[in-house]
């Protein structure tokens, strides 16, 4: 496998602001909290926090996220979106998602796919996942982290030691058949990560195109969310990301948050 570095990744991009100051671990506890510590001492929006290994790394609602050393990108972005408000935030994690299923389509020629709301997808398998962590002042939206943790070069032998997991997991190499270069995969993703986001900067909205590459949409589906669960007909996603439900008593519903099963009816 390829090994990650600070020169390694600085020798292939091409960005401008993106990526371009590194923070490098072999092991850390999560790059989302040494990227929030980061935030809160002044560093620059486009600050790359990466490692090989996360001994704490997280998924939503306080999952944890499982990767062997040097077997996948887990990594986190600083971001300074002064001009989102707080609710709009969830724009970061749209144009994340698409720019991670593009790199992977670019790198290794798979589909991929984003399950609402933040699940990187493969042949119906989840390959990835994204977190996104804000630090709000006021009224104001001060700093965004976004947190991506995608399996590369993952064998079903490590899967499986995940336990129950492994039966809606996958990788990159599990899927293609041969290994993917971490590095690679990076460079695409930084390069669409900044190319959208100066778009998304200049008043361009990520929804419409974000709703194509959703799997969840168009189909019958459960929702389990902090207020409880509900179902009903996943009918679309509005500006800010949230999930426009259609309940079966014809009542629409909009759903900030929640786990998404897929249903038949």
């Amino acid at each position: 496998m390829e090994e990650l570095s600070v020169a390694s990744i600085e020798k292939g991009l091409t960005t401008a602001f993106m990526g371009r100051r590194i923070i490098y671990y072999r092991s850390v506890g999560s790059t989302n909290d040494v990227a929030r510590e980061l935030a809160v001492q002044g560093a620059p929006e486009g600050t790359l926090v990466i490692a090989d290994e996360q001994t704490a790394g997280k998924g939503r609602l306080g999952r944890r996220w499982l990767a062997p050393p040097g077997t996948s990108l887990l990594m986190s972005l600083l971001f300074r979106p002064h001009f989102l408000a707080p609710r709009q935030a969830q724009r970061l994690t749209m144009i994340c998602s698409l720019a991670v299923v593009e790199a992977i389509e670019a790198v290794t020629d798979l589909a991929a796919a984003i399950k609402w709301p933040n699940d990187i997808v493969v042949r119906n398998r989840k390959a990835g996942g994204i977190l996104t962590e804000l630090g709000i002042a006021g009224e104001r939206l001060d700093y965004a982290v976004v947190g991506l943790g995608l399996n590369v070069n993952l064998d079903w032998g490590a899967l499986e030691a995940m336990g129950e997991l492994v039966a809606a997991a996958t990788s990159l190499s599990q899927e293609l058949g041969r290994e993917v270069s971490r590095p690679a995969l990076l460079w695409r993703i930084l390069e669409n990560v900044e190319s959208r986001y100066r778009r998304l900067r200049a008043g361009e909205l990520p929804h419409g195109e974000w709703a194509s590459r959703l799997i969840t949409l168009h189909n019958h589906v459960t929702v389990d969310t902090p207020q409880g669960t509900v179902e009903g007909w996943a009918e679309g996603v509005d500006a800010d990301g949230a999930l426009i439900l259609r309940l079966y008593d014809g009542k629409r519903q909009r759903v900030l948050a929640g786990d998404v099963t897929l249903r038949k009816r």
